[in-house]
């Protein structure tokens, strides 16, 4: 199961995991506090770059830039984190290399 980004699902952590591991589902996140209340893996941007480009639009615009020449970037940082605990609970295995390309793994 994918689980969005929207805020009540952010809000939501604990209670969606919960019902994932109650019905054995496999899920992916976009948050890495989603992982952290018991689902199973995050693959996202990693946020702490985006809020630091987010400081360089606004550096930029404050020295003057027109906001529409600066340049958009996309995310290029991505953040993969696994909780192997969750996993053990609904009865799935995850490959030892899914766990080596992980940038944590949560015990």
């Amino acid at each position: 199961m994918i689980v969005g980004d929207q805020a009540e699902n952010l809000t939501n952590a604990r209670p969606i995991a919960e019902l994932a591991a109650m019905s054995r589902l496999p899920t992916i996140y976009t948050y890495r506090e989603q992982v952290d209340a018991g689902g199973l893996m995050e693959y996202a941007p990693d946020l702490l770059d985006i809020y630091r480009r987010a400081a360089g639009y606004v550096d930029q615009i404050l020295k003057g830039a027109k906001p529409g020449e600066v340049p958009i970037y996309l995310a290029d940082r991505f953040e993969l984190v696994v909780n192997v605990k969750a996993a053990k609970a609904i009865g799935l295995t995850i490959p030892p290399s899914l766990l080596m390309r992980a940038d944590e793994v949560i015990e």
